[in-house]
């Protein structure tokens, strides 16, 4: 690798001189804090109780310490957004598919996990590797050339970036916090509108609901037992595959993307269910979250998934109504589970879920009236996005451009600071499919 230096001379050596392969294996399972790659961060995974099978499972895997660097140098001919270095903040274990670099002594692992990820950004891993899905080894890495400055100015580009990096992740989070309040209140508009309707001049009802109170007198409430019908269609492997998230409902599945289509797709997909536009798809894991909606396309989605005829005139409303914060609370206490995160739809508690019904005109003038209410709020949360964007821009050249001397901060004062650690984006919740046929109640 050739870098760009500032004035001082600055020494390059192989990895090799500066880390070493960390193959520590967790054969007597003295550790069992298990860890995993998640956004270009190290960060524990949640604990469960330990069968024999997952005890086997981190009996294998590397142990890791504090300062180790970790590199994820799987299918280099994919991007994985730049995120593939970390650096271990907590002891623990993690799977012994990723290269586990050790600093030697007198080497600032911090600092070298800024070049590396400079390096990242540069896309330098992307093609190496051996392989059809060129996987890295440390013998590859071995030999690569890396600058190596002063002790002392290692510590202080660390300290300069510390500082500077935590400057702008505070404003992203500024930034993402005026997001997400946007987002609450396009739920607040949909909310407002299910519940009590456009006029605010009507007589009022309590709704036999504590949280959504009174609502239209006029309006009534059905259960959706009376709208739903479940189906199970299979045996169309030739359909295209979908998916149900939280924040769109069913969506296409871009099967071509390999870098965020991390989830399992078998080869024979002749089990999985059938959609159709216009049916009800719920992932039953995650209803609890919002995972659901109105389908607008024909597809296939796990056989895990719910799939539902719905007997409801304009589905366009039901859609709205239904993926409102009022109704994914109903899902929520529909749900069972010990297990966070995947909490099981119960199908008998769902089929009592009220639904209000407003009148058919009200409906068209609902449907139409949310579109308009969303595109004030939406463009402004473009317009963050759009700063968030050049932010996240700003912080990767200044990495770069530090952590390979191309700009001197050794004069520079750094005054106290809180670090602020970047904020991973929200894991997607796209579907995780079953491989099993679990036992599938009916409506």
């Amino acid at each position: 690798m050739k870098a760009t230096f500032c004035e001082t001379p600055w020494e390059t050596k192989r990895l090799a001189m500066l880390f070493y392969e960390n193959k520590v294996k967790n054969s007597d399972f003295s550790e069992q804090t298990a860890l995993q790659f998640r956004f270009g961060e190290i960060v524990a995974k949640n604990q469960f109780a330990l069968s024999p099978e997952l005890i086997s499972t981190y009996s294998k895997y590397t142990v890791v310490q504090t300062d180790d660097l970790m590199l994820n140098g799987l299918n280099l001919n994919y991007d994985f957004i730049t995120q593939r270095v970390a650096r271990v903040i907590v002891p623990g274990i993690i799977t012994s598919a990723y290269i586990s670099l050790r600093p030697r002594d007198g080497v600032n692992s911090c600092y070298y996990c800024y070049l590396l990820k400079a390096l990242d950004n540069r896309k330098i891993f992307n093609g190496m590797g051996t392989g059809i899905r060129l996987t890295l080894s440390y013998n590859e890495l071995r030999n690569m050339e890396l600058p190596v400055p002063p002790r002392e100015e290692q510590d202080q580009i660390v300290r300069y970036l510390d500082w500077q990096v935590s400057k702008t992740n505070k404003l992203i989070s500024a930034l993402k916090k005026q997001i997400a309040l946007l987002k609450d209140r396009k739920q607040s508009v949909v909310n407002e509108a299910v519940t009590k309707g456009l006029a605010h001049d009507v007589p009022m009802k309590y709704s036999g609901v504590e949280w959504i109170g009174d609502i239209p007198a006029h309006w009534h409430i059905v259960k959706l037992r009376s709208l739903l019908k479940a189906v199970s269609v299979k045996n169309h492997p030739e359909l295209q595959l979908l998916s149900v998230v939280r924040e769109q409902g069913v969506i296409v599945r871009d099967v071509e993307d390999s870098e965020s289509n991390h989830n399992f797709i078998p080869d024979d997909l002749s089990n999985y269910k059938v959609v159709r536009a216009g049916q009800f798809a719920m992932n039953k894991m995650k209803a609890w979250q919002g995972s659901y909606g109105i389908s607008q396309f024909d597809g296939i989605v796990s056989p895990a998934y719910f799939i539902f005829d719905v007997s409801f005139e304009n589905s366009e409303y039901f859609h709205y109504a239904i993926r409102s914060k009022v109704y994914v609370n109903f899902f929520a206490q529909a749900s069972d589970g010990i297990r966070v995160g995947q909490w099981d739809l119960n199908m008998h508690k769902m089929k009592e879920i009220p639904f209000i019904v407003p009148p058919a005109d009200e409906q068209a003038e609902i449907v139409a009236y949310i579109p308009q209410a969303f595109a004030e709020i939406e463009r402004a949360i473009d317009a963050i996005e759009r700063e968030i964007v050049l932010l996240k821009e700003y912080r990767t050249k200044l990495i770069s451009d530090v952590a390979t001397g191309q700009v001197d901060v050794r004069g520079v004062e750094v005054p106290d600071f809180e670090f602020v650690s970047d904020e991973a984006d929200e894991a997607s919740d796209e579907e995780n499919p079953e491989t099993d046929d679990s036992e599938e109640e009916e409506v």
